[in-house]
């Protein structure tokens, strides 16, 4: 062991499902050995972190005009009317939902 190139040792857990998939990728290289391969891909294997922030904001303009409406149809269905200033708050929310998606489409290009 004192004169191997790799003298340290790395252990992990995989589930069945995740070894099946690791399996698969494995097949498509000329390399049959476990260490060579995820050696290879720990090393050069590519990160891809994607940038979330526009659809969690678009998530949360949802979820302010889901309340919105919520509350327009507990009022209404109490005997109240639905008030203008309600449907405006919903048109631009809609308006803002409208705009990120349009950002987030675009910068998919």
């Amino acid at each position: 062991m004192a004169n191997r190139k790799r003298n340290i040792q790395m252990k992990f857990y995989v589930t069945e499902e995740e070894k099946r998939l690791i399996d698969e990728k494995m097949a498509q290289l000329p390399t049959r050995r476990y260490g060579a391969y995820l050696r290879k891909m720990a090393i050069d294997g590519y990160i891809i972190q994607l940038d979330t922030t526009d659809i969690k904001r678009m998530n949360a303009a949802l979820s302010a005009i889901g309340r919105n409406v919520n509350q327009i149809a507990k009022r209404v269905n109490a005997g109240g009317g639905a008030y203008k200033a309600d449907m405006r708050e919903i048109q631009e929310r809609l308006d803002e939902i409208w705009q990120l998606q349009r950002r987030i489409l675009s910068s998919q290009r």
